[in-house]
């Protein structure tokens, strides 16, 4: 289970890494959720991986451990929020420029350039 989990948490990371990279804007917010997805599933893993823990107080079986999950749900909140505002930034900067680049580039600039 542990393998699995870490495997995910690699993948979401690595992938988010390659499309933070990329020249256009949209690659850029799909790989930065990605990256506050793998830094969620990061956090909820610190509080251990318990499959049979109890959330009732008084129980025989061992507690789980509730402060990495409202880590990750406090994460989840902040993570949307700032999704939303990238994508509504990225609008904007689209609309003005009249591209997408990341390096903010005119459209005009970019053709005498090449």
């Amino acid at each position: 289970m542990e393998l699995i989990y870490s495997i995910c948490t690699g993948v979401l990371t690595t992938s988010g890494i390659f499309l933070a990279l990329r020249g256009r804007t949209f690659p850029v917010v799909v790989g930065l959720t990605l990256l506050t997805y793998a830094v969620n599933l990061f956090l909820f893993s610190m509080g251990g991986l318990h499959t049979a823990a109890s959330t009732v107080i008084g129980s025989d079986m061992p507690m789980a451990d509730p402060l990495p999950q409202a880590l990750v749900l406090t994460a989840i909140v902040i993570g949307f929020a700032m999704t939303a505002f990238v994508v509504i930034l990225a609008m904007r900067a689209r609309g003005d420029l009249g591209s997408d680049h990341v390096d903010g580039q005119r459209r005009e600039e970019s053709r005498e350039a090449s």
